[in-house]
């Protein structure tokens, strides 16, 4: 029977079978909006028509120093950093900032797959060109805690849909320290007391993956790390990037 509407509705019998599985479960479990968690009448949609629609998708031109909108010129708060350019596809407000919360902290592990979509469709394609992607780590104590590592998980996803390779040869140690909610100040403080180190050679062009870009600090170590061991280029890209207020 199967065989038969796979025939009648073109699809192969995998797609078809992966069709008749997503209504099954989603007639026994009802899917939610990974953002605002509302229900879905679609079992593959992830996203409501709202919050897709409230994506807070970041306009051109931007810095190329720092990936935010607009020219910062001598104000550019990446002006020192070791990455030459940074890019993130979204602002971290609104849905985009809700998907982050869902991913981190209630361990719905489809948003990595859904950042990766949105940010394969967007990134500019030179900053892809011959990059090696590089998960910024978490603490091993963080990843024990949590059971994964989100920047891992989006790295992976987005190696998959571009077809760069991914490496994760930073290493993250010394006390873990908690940068939510700290001011620039405070997190480069914080970045500057993790102990990174890179475990075999650098890529010579690493394109350092994380969910967020807020000040930059922690890039900008984990760029110093791999500069120091052997990397020519950095650069970064991220889900979303904060804005300043």
């Amino acid at each position: 029977m199967a065989w038969a509407r796979a025939k009648l509705t073109g699809m192969r019998p995998a797609e078809l079978l992966d069709r008749l599985r997503a209504e099954l479960t989603a007639a026994l479990a009802p899917p939610v909006c990974l953002a605002c968690r509302t229900s879905l009448t679609d079992a593959h949609a992830q996203l409501c028509v709202s919050c897709r629609r409230a994506l807070p998708w970041l306009a051109e031109p931007r810095c190329a120093g720092c990936g935010l909108p607009g020219a910062c010129g001598n104000r550019c708060p990446a002006h020192a950093a070791a990455f030459e350019r940074a890019w993130a596809p979204l602002a971290h407000d609104g849905p985009a900032r809700a998907l982050v919360s869902a991913l981190k902290f209630r361990g719905a592990l489809p948003v990595a797959q859904l950042m990766a979509a949105q940010v394969a469709v967007s990134v500019p394609r030179a900053l892809l060109t011959g990059a090696v992607l590089v998960p910024v780590p978490l603490h091993p104590s963080r990843r024990r805690a949590r059971g994964f590592d989100q920047a891992a998980l989006i790295a992976t996803a987005l190696g998959a849909r571009t077809g760069l390779p991914v490496v994760g040869c930073l290493r993250r140690g010394g006390q873990p320290t908690r940068q939510l909610g700290a001011d620039r100040a405070g997190r480069r403080a914080a970045a500057e007391r993790q102990i990174l180190a890179v475990r075999g050679p650098a890529p010579a062009y690493a394109l350092l993956v994380d969910d967020v870009h807020t000040t930059g600090a922690t890039f900008d170590a984990c760029a110093r790390a791999l500069r120091t061991a052997g990397a020519r280029r950095v650069a970064v890209v991220a889900y979303a990037r904060t804005l300043p207020r």
